[in-house]
């Protein structure tokens, strides 16, 4: 099994996305902000490229969902990181709606700084209209709901301007577009890729579960290894001579750990073997469900 892990290929790519991304273009026509969804854990791989050419000129609000499974340091390294670059970033956790108020603020405040542009065109007093993009399974659909989920309203068709297309009001001053965009990720590279699919967002049927839990725990030995081993009860020691022993391959050494976990979990199978694909499912929910710990894949 270890000697597979040098490479995942992955080919995915729905064949929709070019007629996704004509809807969304066309919608854009009537937004005034752009709300992007973003995992905190993979601020750079949970984005699609196509984003910043598709939105062009469009005041954009940043969402940091998930953000407390991330690194609370890294959370406000980003936070900092988007302001350089001249976005607005916020922290939410759409499980709990920690961060929506804030986001609803932030596009108010957002809106406000450009509104006298469309006060010249005659639009005193109109609601800000607004689009929520992301790629699938960043805690979108989690997010619109807790963002409606309070007084909001459904507007209704608006003729000649927006035919078939249904607002929502979340307040007094602010419409959502109640089909958001959904773009696919691209994946520009293996470390992206691999980003995606250990935070759950490429769903776990499209790529082989070992090879995926196994390339985290390999991370996870490297960058956190004292909440790999306070997790899962391992001497340290113990887990720090495997990867000293010069005989054995890297992948060779992380296969070592990997059935430590496994024994100490009791994922066995007859013959007392470890069952790899247990052990590996053990790790991947540990890590999504934040039990390892809060941790930021990609640090700014």
């Amino acid at each position: 099994m270890a000697d597979q892990q040098n490479s995942i290929n992955i080919n995915w790519y729905p064949g929709h996305m070019a007629k996704t991304k004509r809807q969304i273009q066309e919608d854009l026509k009537l937004i005034d902000v752009v709300v992007e969804i973003l995992d905190a854990r993979i601020p750079m791989s949970s984005r699609n490229p196509d984003i910043e050419e598709l939105i062009k000129n469009k005041d954009r609000l940043i969402v940091l969902n998930k953000y407390d499974l991330a690194d609370e340091k890294q959370n406000q390294k980003w936070i900092q990181y988007f302001k350089n670059n001249g976005l607005q970033a916020v922290l939410v956790n759409s499980n709990t709606g920690e961060g929506i108020n804030q986001a609803v603020k932030k596009i108010e405040e957002i809106y406000e700084a450009t509104q006298e542009k469309f006060e010249n065109k005659g639009r005193v007093g109109k609601a800000i209209r607004v689009m929520i993009l992301g790629i699938p399974n960043v805690g979108k659909s989690s997010f619109i709901n807790r963002l409606t989920k309070k007084n909001s309203t459904v507007v209704g068709n608006k003729p000649g301007v927006t035919r078939q297309k249904q607002w929502i009001r979340i307040n007094g001053n602010i419409e959502l577009l109640d089909t958001p965009g959904v773009l696919w990720p691209k994946f520009e590279s293996e470390e992206v890729a691999l980003n995606l699919a250990f935070t759950g967002t490429i769903k776990d049927d499209i790529l082989p579960t070992i090879e995926i839990g196994f390339s985290l725990l390999k991370v996870l030995v490297y960058k956190h290894l004292e909440l790999l081993t306070e997790r899962y009860k391992l001497d340290k020691r113990d887990v720090e001579n495997i990867l000293n022993l010069e005989d054995l391959e890297e992948n060779e050494r992380i296969l070592e750990i990997m059935h430590l976990i496994g024994k100490k979990r009791g994922a066995l199978i007859s013959g007392g073997n470890i069952d790899e694909e247990k052990t590996a499912k053990i790790i991947l929910e540990d890590f999504r469900s934040g039990k390892i710990g809060r941790i930021t894949l990609e640090e700014v």
